[in-house]
């Protein structure tokens, strides 16, 4: 944040996208909420960058039920573009994070339209020397375990 949603108001102004989808997580806000302490949560944020960036609030719509994890986010947004009959998604997402999401698609969504998975432009992360620094090596080190859970079916689920 705020990169995803700078990119995706990129796409609206460009009219590649009419509407803008964001999920809603529900981390960590439950466990925030538990203690007393309230948190918007990072849709709340995002449409506050939408906006700033020149998307109409009435183009921005937060997808239920929330989410807890990537293959979560695609099983919505899947079930929300076959309910209005559209074609095809842009995904915007991090530069590390495309294959994977990319491949819970096709395992997740079969059938179900197209995705077009893109990168936030702005996202800093070096593919071609990902090792020197601890932030880029973190998250090959995540997409490396997320593909590889995957590619295995997706047994392991998040923490309850």
């Amino acid at each position: 944040m705020p990169l995803r949603a700078i990119e995706a108001a990129k796409l609206y102004r460009e009219g590649y996208a009419p509407e803008i989808w964001l999920t809603h997580s529900t981390e960590p806000g439950e466990t925030l909420e538990e203690m007393g302490i309230p948190f918007a949560g990072e849709d709340y944020y995002d449409t506050r960058v939408l906006i700033h960036e020149g998307v109409p609030q009435e183009a921005i719509h937060v997808l239920a039920p929330p989410i807890v994890n990537t293959a979560d986010e695609i099983k919505v947004v899947a079930s929300t573009l076959a309910r209005e009959k559209g074609g095809a998604v842009i995904i915007v997402t991090t530069k590390p994070h495309t294959r994977r999401v990319r491949l819970l698609w096709r395992r997740l969504a079969p059938g179900q339209g197209r995705a077009i998975v893109r990168a936030a432009a702005g996202d800093p992360f070096d593919p071609r020397h990902w090792w020197r620094t601890t932030s880029d090596a973190l998250d090959v080190v995540r997409e490396v375990l997320g593909l590889l859970n995957a590619w295995a079916g997706l047994p392991l689920h998040p923490a309850q």
